[in-house]
C-alpha cells in the first residue's frame, strides 16, 4: 500500500562543503558531448583545472575526471543518479586500461618474458591495493573474482557445502540482494539446513535487535548487506559480527554499497568474508573480489577446477594452490584488476573519510529535497542526528509507476535513475510494493544534480497528473 509523506521545507544542514548555486549550473548545462582520443588518455583530461577554485565543492571538484558526464541526454545535461547500479569511472582508469592493453598486455603467473612479468607484478600489485583498501592483514586474503555475486558463490560451494550439515541455521535479512540470497537456498536444498530471516522494524531498518535473538548454537552464518540499496540504512556491522561469533557463527558481510563510500576495515569489524565489486567503486566491470580470514581459505577446497589453482596435476588426482590461488582457475580479468587497482588509487588519493562526509550531507539533502515531492513515500529510515542513510533513496509516488517515471524523466529531461525491485524482491514483497524508483549518488554527484532532479521529478508528477 502506498503512504503519503507530509513535506518538509527543505533546510541545509550546517555544514562544511559550500553550495554553489546560479553560476555552477550556467556552466554545467552547456556541456555537450565529447570523444576522447587515445593521446588525450595519456596526456590527462584536457577540462581539468589545474587550481580550482576552494570554494567548490568534492563533487565540483572531481566531475572533471569523469568523461562520461560531461554529455547532454535527449536534449538535457545529463544527471547521472544511477550509482548503486554502477559507478562511472574516472579518465585515470580509463588510461590504466588502455595502459595495460597497449602496453604489457599478456597473461600472469606463466611466463618469463618481460610483458608477462610486468603484467603480473601489475596484477598481484592490484590486489595489494585492495588488500591494503580494506585494511586486510594479508594480500593472500583477496581472492579476485568476476563480481561479488561470484564471491558470494565462492563461499556457498566451498566454505558453506563443507561445514553446513542438516538444521544448521543460515541467517540472513529480508533486505539481502538475491544474490546474497539465492547461494544460500541452493546451500539449504543440498544440505537440509534451514534459512531464517529478520524483518524489517518501524523504522524500515532490518532490526539488529530481532537478529541478535535469532541467533543460537544452530547459527553457523550470518548474510547481512552493510548498506542496504533499497533502505539506503547502514547496519552496526561490528556490534553483529561481536553476536555471531558469540555462538559460534560465521559472519559474510556483503560490502557492495559501503566499500566505495566509506572507511570500510576488516580487522576492525573482525568479518569472516566480505565481498565488493570493482564496477561500484569506479572501476571496470567484470571484476570484483572476495576478503577471507587466512585460516578459512585455507581449510577451503577449490571452488573451480583447471590451470593456476592447482599445485601438481596428475591422472587420477591433483593437488591444489594455496589461496588464493586454489580460488582462481583459469585466465582472470587481468585488465579489469588493474584497473579496480588505479580506482582504489583514486579513492584513495581523494580519502575514503572525505567522500564518506560529503555524501552523508548530499544524503540528507535528497532526501529532505525528496520529501517536498507531493504523495510521495521514501523506504528506509528518516537521517537525523543519530541516524546516518546512505546518500540513495528509494521511493513511490501515488499512483505513478515507478517505470513511468524514470522514463519521462530519461526521455524529457536527460535525469538517469533506476526503477523496478533492485535486486530485492523479498524486501519490496515486504514493503508491500512490487518496485520502486531509486536515486543514488556518488562523490561526483553535486547539489545541482540534485535540484535538477526534483525539478524534473516535479514536473513528471505533473505530466501523469494531467491525465486524472
Amino acid at each position: 500500500m502506498m503512504m503519503t509523506m507530509e513535506g518538509v521545507a527543505v533546510k541545509l544542514p550546517s555544514y562544511s562543503f559550500p553550495i554553489i548555486r546560479s553560476p555552477a549550473r550556467c556552466v554545467t548545462r552547456n556541456f555537450r558531448p565529447f570523444s576522447i582520443s587515445a593521446s588525450t588518455l595519456k596526456e590527462g583530461h584536457p577540462a581539468a583545472p589545474s587550481a580550482p577554485p576552494a570554494s567548490l565543492s568534492l563533487g565540483h571538484l572531481t566531475r572533471p575526471d569523469f568523461p562520461i558526464l560531461h554529455q547532454e541526454v535527449n536534449g538535457s545535461r545529463l544527471v547521472y543518479l544511477d550509482n548503486a547500479a554502477t559507478s562511472q569511472k574516472p579518465t585515470a582508469v580509463i588510461r590504466a586500461l588502455q595502459n595495460y592493453y597497449e602496453s604489457y598486455n599478456s597473461n600472469v603467473h606463466r611466463g618469463i618474458h618481460y610483458l608477462s612479468a610486468r603484467a603480473t607484478e601489475e596484477y598481484e600489485l592490484a590486489r595489494k591495493k585492495v588488500s591494503n583498501f580494506i585494511n586486510a592483514s594479508d594480500s593472500r586474503e583477496i581472492v579476485f573474482t568476476r563480481n561479488a555475486t561470484e564471491a558470494i558463490n565462492l563461499v556457498a560451494y566451498t566454505w558453506g557445502l563443507q561445514n553446513i550439515k542438516p538444521d544448521d541455521e543460515i541467517l540472513l535479512t529480508v533486505a539481502e540482494h538475491h544474490s546474497a540470497i539465492v547461494p544460500w537456498q541452493l546451500v539449504a536444498q543440498k544440505t537440509g539446513a534451514v534459512l531464517k530471516f529478520v524483518e524489517l522494524n518501524g523504522d524500515e531498518v532490518p532490526d539488529v535487535d530481532n537478529l541478535k535473538d535469532m541467533l543460537s548454537r544452530k547459527t553457523k552464518l550470518v548474510v547481512v548487506h552493510h548498506v542496504s540499496n533499497v533502505l539506503g540504512s547502514v547496519l552496526p556491522m561490528k556490534d553483529i559480527v561481536v553476536c555471531a561469533h558469540d555462538v559460534g557463527a560465521k559472519v559474510l558481510v556483503d560490502a557492495c554499497q559501503s566499500v566505495p563510500h566509506m572507511v570500510v576495515d576488516v580487522q576492525n569489524l573482525n568479518a569472516d568474508f566480505l565481498v565488493a565489486s570493482s564496477h561500484k567503486m569506479c572501476g571496470p566491470t567484470g571484476v570484483g573480489f572476495l576478503y577471507g580470514k587466512s585460516d578459512l581459505l585455507s581449510a577451503m577446497p577449490p571452488f573451480l577446477g583447471g590451470g593456476e589453482m592447482i599445485s601438481d596435476v596428475f591422472l587420477d588426482h591433483s593437488t591444489y594452490a594455496e589461496p588464493p590461488s586454489r580460488f582462481e582457475a583459469g585466465t582472470p580479468a587481468i585488465g579489469e584488476a588493474i584497473g579496480l587497482g588505479a580506482a582504489i588509487d583514486y579513492l584513495s588519493g581523494l580519502g575514503m573519510q572525505k567522500i564518506h562526509d560529503y555524501e552523508i550531507f548530499l544524503a540528507k539533502y535528497l532526501y529532505d529535497s525528496l520529501s517536498s515531492v507531493p504523495n510521495i513515500h521514501i523506504y528506509g529510515p528518516v537521517p537525523s542526528n543519530h541516524v546516518s542513510r546512505a546518500a540513495l533513496c528509494s521511493f513511490n509516488i501515488n499512483n505513478i509507476h515507478p517505470t513511468d517515471l524514470a522514463t519521462y524523466l530519461d526521455q524529457q529531461h536527460g535525469v538517469a535513475i533506476r526503477s523496478g525491485h533492485h535486486c530485492a524482491q523479498p524486501l519490496h514483497r515486504h514493503l508491500g510494493v512490487s518496485a520502486s524508483a531509486r536515486a543514488s549518488l556518488h562523490f561526483y554527484n553535486t547539489v545541482e544534480d540534485i535540484d535538477d532532479f526534483i525539478r524534473a521529478l516535479n514536473d513528471t508528477v505533473s505530466f501523469f497528473n494531467s491525465f486524472k
